[in-house]
Formats: structure tokens, sequence, C-alpha cells
């Protein structure tokens, strides 16, 4: 077991408390009452509750002539399993010495993977995907070009995302290996910035706009290839950041001035926004559902959160400013001549 339980992942899953050489290989399951925390059943009730939601809503889609929510919901899955092992058992794939041992997430209620995968997590990827694309679409975005679409995707995945992420080592769902400066560093509060541009924004932006480009074509190959791409894209935004190694201060600023573009972008862009004649189940019930859920969640952590207060907050609003663009008075439908 020293290959999945080195003495970093000891200590970092010792800290969540449990130990890691006590887990099953495969899978393990324990009952939701028995969770390190009160809120673990909630987050898995909302993250794969939205998961299926997603599901649902997609398949409509798809029988009305729309592949795209389908692809997309696949696509993130595939994108996980390319993503997610490597961060897991960096040693595997020969990136140990790379990029080291950087977190572990703690025991839930169904786990795979010497319980480094959370069943929430396999359904947090198709779940922000497709809160964040069905958003996007229903503000009449794609209508305009996938590139503006993608663009917006990865501002408001970094909304939703991020209320999430600034909340999760304070409620113990995860821990960030803190003696691993290659990736977690630099960090806004508890977070490592490089998570909350790379995977809250860039991967998710870059998953979609493959997905629109290519499903129509072949939706089984659209999704796969739009999957195995994904990565290769974060690795390209990685480099700005990556010419200051060794400088966190620099990095920081990079990454920075990075994540305000994406605000100020999709920002811009959900201004001109003309939405959609018509606003489907999932849109207008699951991102109010989530935001809610993750409220509750802040609340059970308060008074002193280990992560930004701040910058959650500033997301939550934005989510919300998002939200009532999406619900203002619906455009007209044009008349048939």
């Amino acid at each position: 077991m020293s290959t999945d339980c080195g003495p970093e992942a000891e200590a970092v899953t010792r800290g969540l408390g449990f130990d890691c050489h006590d887990v099953a290989p495969v899978v393990s399951v324990r009952a939701p009452w028995d969770l390190a925390h009160w809120t673990m059943p909630l987050l898995e009730l909302i993250v794969i509750g939205g998961a299926v939601f997603a599901l649902v809503h997609a398949v409509r889609r798809y029988r009305a002539g729309d592949p795209v929510n389908l692809a997309l919901w696949w696509a993130s899955l595939v994108y996980l399993f390319v993503t997610e092992p490597p961060l897991y058992f960096p040693e595997w794939f020969g990136l140990d010495r790379i990029y080291g041992f950087i977190f572990a997430h703690n025991q839930f209620t169904v786990q795979f993977m010497w319980d480094r995968l959370p069943l929430y997590i396999v359904a947090f990827y198709p779940m922000i995907t497709g809160l964040a694309y069905e958003v996007v679409r229903s503000l009449g975005i794609f209508r305009r070009s996938a590139a503006a679409g993608a663009v917006t995707v990865a501002f408001v995945c970094q909304l939703f995302y991020e209320v999430f992420d600034h909340i999760g080592p304070q409620l113990k769902w995860w821990a960030w290996n803190p003696d691993n400066h290659i990736v977690n560093h630099p960090a806004l509060e508890s977070v490592p910035m490089t998570s909350m541009l790379l995977f809250a924004s860039v991967s998710l932006g870059a998953l979609t706009y493959l997905v629109v480009r290519l499903v129509q074509r072949s939706l089984a190959m659209g999704l796969l290839v739009a999957g195995v791409l994904t990565p290769p894209t974060m690795a390209i935004a990685g480099i700005p950041s990556s010419l200051f190694e060794g400088n966190t201060t620099a990095q920081a600023w990079v990454i920075g001035i990075e994540l305000a573009l994406v605000w100020l972008a999709g920002a811009w862009i959900i201004s001109k926004a003309t939405p959609e004649e018509s606003l489907s189940a999932f849109a207008r019930w699951y991102p109010p559902i989530y935001l809610g859920g993750l409220a509750v969640c802040w609340i059970g952590a308060l008074p002193v959160p280990i992560g930004s207060g701040l910058y959650a907050l500033a997301c939550f609003i934005g989510a919300g400013a998002v939200l009532t663009v999406l619900n203002r008075r619906r455009a007209p439908v044009p008349a048939r001549g």
C-alpha cells in the first residue's frame, strides 16, 4: 500500500480523520449518518441529484434534436477519468516528482479507488458543466458564437464552482497538501489559485467549446475527443504563471489577472444577452437549489471559514445576478412571416 498511501497522503488523510492504509481498493460504502460532518450527505444529495436532473434534461434535449447537453454530460465524465487518476496517484504515471501529492478527499457514502474518488465527485463534473451550459444556452449566448458561449460558461462555472471550492476544506470535504509548493501555491486563503483558474473555469469552458464544435459531426466521437483534448488546454492556460515558477507573488498576480479577465469577459457578454423565449425546468430550478444548499453549508461553517469568504460572497452575488438576468422577462417570440 505504500504506493497508494505515502507519507504525505497518510498525514493529510489522518488530518481528515481516517487512515489511508485502511481503505478498500475498489469501492467502499458507508451510512450517510456516519459521515464526519452533517453537510457531507447534504452535499451528496445536492450534487448527485443535480447530475441526474441534468441527465434527464439532456435526454429531453436530445430527443428534441439537440445533442449538445447529452454530449457534454458524457464528455465531462471522459474528462474526469482522464484527469483525476493522475491527481490521486501521480506516482502511477511518473508524475510524482513533477506534481507531488496534491490533496485527498474525505470518506463519503460511496467511494472508489482506495477511497480517493467519492461518487459525488463523479457526479460533480456533469452537474457543473450541465448547469453552466444550460444557463448560458438559455441566455441565448450560443446563438452568437461558440467562443462567446464557452467564455461565458467559464465565467458561470467560476461563480458556481468557487462557492463550493472555498468551503470544502473548512468542512473537511477534502484537504490540500500544504507541503506541496509546486501545485498548491500560490493560494487564495485555503484554495490553490491554479485550481480556481484551470479547473473551475478554463477546463470547463474549453470542454464546452470542443463539444459544441465537434458533436454535430459525431456524438460519440465528439464527446470522446472533447474529453481527451480538454486537459491540454489547461496546460496552455497555465503557461503565463509557470514563467514565474519559484516566485509565488508574481504567479498570484498573473493568475489573479487571468481570473479578472474571466469575470470581465463573462459579465460583459451576459450584459448583452437576449434570453431564450422559454426556460427549461432544469435552468429554472436547479441553479437556485444548488446555491441555496451551498449557502446552508456556509452558514454551518461560520463564523471563521478558512476559505476566502469575500471571494465566495462575490461569487454568490455574481451567480445571483446571472440568475436574475436569466429569469427576467422573456424575449418575445418572433412573428412568423
